[in-house]
């Protein structure tokens, strides 16, 4: 996955039996999640290769943050991020929106088969070389930004392999099983790698670590997982230490004009 201006082991028998089970866990290794609100892999995710205690685990994850069904039936996500620029994500459609005051420009882009439009400052951009060019940044810019809000929900994507790595804490003392992610040709940067820090006790992210290549021993970056606060039947966070994902919403309905016209602002949608 990749990130904006900055985003293994297989235990022996014996000591895989001495961890403790995921809260909730029945004897044959299902989470609630799995029993409840069945949460299936993506076409792709690496369940081969992945621990079956990280996937019990993720499973654990997307339960604490509502569930499967209640993040299939979100539909429409607004959100700021890092105050730079302003999104809107239709994941019924696959429609995009962005504004980015600094660049006086928006993209509308459809992030299935990259048709859209954009404008920047005043001028719509005709030129259709241009244009792909500017729809795939959106692209680009999308798959970043989304990732900072609701990576928990994709623990089990295509393209990636979870391990879990034991238990650690986080650099505010919380408890934390961590699993890592490792990614396939997903994504605009798969050799990305990340360590996850899941709460012992709720099963709510707390924490993540960023590695630019999948072989490095040391994150470039770590961030916490901070304000989960509830939108719609979901939980989102959007504290991230000394960043944030801020004005976080989930709507009912599409404004009118958010996908189709240019001129169209989030900001001040009548």
């Amino acid at each position: 996955m990749r990130i904006s201006g900055m985003p293994l082991f297989l235990l022996a028998a014996l000591l895989w039996a001495c961890q403790p089970s995921p809260s909730g866990s029945s004897g044959n290794g299902q989470t609630p999640a799995e029993t409840a609100d069945p949460n299936p892999p993506a076409r792709g995710f690496n369940a081969a290769a992945s621990d079956m205690r990280a996937i019990n685990i993720a499973d654990s994850v997307m339960l604490a943050m509502g569930g499967r069904r209640a993040w299939d039936n979100t539909r429409l996500l607004q959100w700021e991020f890092f105050g730079r620029r302003t999104l809107l994500w239709d994941k019924s459609t696959g429609d995009v929106r962005i504004e980015i005051p600094a660049d006086s420009a928006v993209y509308i882009v459809n992030i299935r088969d990259l048709s859209g439009s954009a404008r920047e400052g005043n001028t719509a951009i005709e030129n259709p070389d241009t244009l792909k060019n500017r729809l795939q940044r959106a692209n680009s810019i999308w798959i970043n930004d989304a990732y900072w809000l609701v990576m928990p929900f994709k623990l089990k994507d295509s393209g990636l392999t979870l391990k879990y790595l034991g238990q650690d804490t986080t650099q505010a003392g919380t408890p934390a099983y961590v699993l890592q992610l490792t990614f396939q040709e997903v994504g605009d940067t798969p050799e990305n790698k990340y360590h996850v820090y899941v709460d012992t006790g709720s099963y709510l992210v707390r924490q993540w670590a960023y590695f630019p290549r999948a072989g490095d021993e040391e994150p470039a970056f770590v961030t916490p997982w901070d304000d989960y606060r509830q939108y719609g039947a979901i939980l989102l966070s959007g504290n991230r230490g000394k960043r944030a994902l801020t004005d976080i919403k989930v709507l009912e309905n599409v404004p009118e004009g958010a996908f189709s016209s240019l001129e169209f602002m989030l900001a001040n949608p009548n």
